[in-house]
């Protein structure tokens, strides 16, 4: 089973739906690639005691999400059929810190270090 993450906007939070007895998945999605001209909606869902990670959060919430992808086969009357699913497990609030850590260098310092050493070195 491959795992994944990917950060976004959390733009549409489903209430949990019960499938079975013993089986509940909550629907969500995020939207990724926001500084293109397309960005990407990306549905997922959290199965199980899963579903109530969602609730910590709002929709425009930037959030990071840990899933798998998922594959299954079915066999019906009109024959095979494959589907994937993506399967959040872990949910993250994207801090405006983590954000400025990403910010250009304020400094030259910062853009070229100092080329002075004070090491013994031979090279």
């Amino acid at each position: 089973m491959a795992s994944f993450e990917t950060t976004g906007i959390l733009k549409v939070k489903k209430d949990t739906q019960q499938v079975s007895e013993k089986f509940s998945k909550r629907e969500f999605v995020m939207t990724t690639d926001m500084t293109t001209q397309y960005p990407q909606y990306i549905s997922m869902q959290l199965t199980q005691d899963k579903c109530a990670l969602l609730d910590a959060y709002n929709e425009g919430d930037e959030v990071k999400v840990s899933f798998n992808l998922r594959g299954r086969e079915w066999s019906g009357p009109e024959g095979v059929k494959y589907f994937n699913s993506l399967e959040a497990w872990r949910l993250e609030k994207v801090s405006s810190s983590s954000a400025s850590s990403h910010a250009a260098p304020t400094s030259s310092d910062d853009v070229m270090p100092s080329t002075e050493h004070n090491d013994d070195l031979p090279f």
